[in-house]
């Protein structure tokens, strides 16, 4: 199944994004450590949680390939939601650490400038990450992965935090310290940020929430179907990347079997290619159009 083709593929771009941060991490808590960098420590902090979301999007992606069985016969699909949620609490958690660390840096300063290396590092890190973003977002176009198009919209907030921390870093080395713990709590606030977005976004799917204009566009191409008279009822979730949609709509009370399937078939054949992954089941029903009202003439 192409689905899980595409899941597979998915791997290559959670892998490489571990791999960059399990380095950009290192370099940056070991430099931001030895040039006396807030904000280049709390950059590197910013990308150990980077890689435990990797980690959680690679293992999500490792389970919803798993087919359906007796427990799970709608598939595992979720799985890779479930370690998004996950990881959205390790990133907060972080997150606050990052906060605490830079309001003491505000409250007690060090008074120490922070190295030139930090700043350079801090702009390397940069251009690295971009590179990775523009590599995801183009693997996630090619195989239509929402999980691996977030990944690469981490990847692009993370080169911005690093542009964000070397101008805070070169501020400090002009004669301006405070901008580096100031930097290093925008750090803090937009890790805190981005895991409240995947929890929420989480949640969102998890709860069986369907985006309010997709069900806008699938219900005017069923209307649309020749056959169809009447859409009663559009119900549609989100399994990952996999949706299924339940529909219920009316048809002349007079076709036979076959004419009738034809209809449902036409139907799932115009989702699916709105977007091939999906399931949908649809339940007919014969249409009654409903007594109308006759004017009673006036009695003599």
């Amino acid at each position: 199944m192409e689905l899980y083709t595409n899941l597979r593929q998915g791997e290559k771009g959670a892998w490489l994004s571990i791999g960059t941060y399990l380095i950009l991490s290192s370099a940056k808590l070991t430099i931001g450590y030895i040039g006396t960098s807030e904000a280049l420590k709390a950059d590197g902090l910013n990308n150990t949680t980077d890689i435990i979301a990797s980690i959680a999007v690679l293992v999500g992606l490792r389970i919803a390939q798993r087919p359906p069985d007796s427990n799970h016969q709608y598939g595992h699909l979720r799985a890779e939601t479930v370690a998004s949620l996950v990881a959205s609490f390790i990133m907060l958690v972080v997150g606050l650490q990052v906060l605490v660390s830079s309001l003491k840096s505000l409250w007690e300063p060090t008074g120490t400038t922070p190295s030139l290396l930090t700043a350079y590092v801090a702009i390397g890190s940069a251009v690295v990450m971009y590179v990775v973003y523009r590599y995801n977002l183009a693997l996630s176009k090619k195989i239509k992965s929402a999980a691996v198009k977030a990944a690469a919209f981490d990847n692009r907030s993370d080169a911005l935090v690093s542009i964000g921390t070397a101008i805070g870093i070169f501020g400090a080395i002009f004669g301006f310290p405070i901008i580096d713990s100031l930097t290093a709590l925008i750090v803090a606030f937009l890790i805190i940020k981005t895991a409240v977005e995947i929890f929420w976004e989480a949640v969102q799917s998890l709860t069986d929430a369907f985006d309010i204009d997709e069900v806008e566009t699938l219900s005017v191409l069923i209307r649309n179907v020749d056959g169809v008279m009447e859409l009663l009822d559009f119900k549609g979730r989100a399994h990952g990347n996999m949706y299924f949609i339940d529909v219920t709509v009316t048809v002349d009370p007079y076709l036979n079997v076959f004419e009738s399937h034809r209809i449902t078939e036409e139907i799932e054949h115009t989702i699916m290619r709105e977007n091939r992954f999906c399931q949908v089941l649809v339940h007919i029903e014969p249409h009654i159009i409903p007594p109308q009202n006759e004017e009673k003439s006036p009695t003599n």
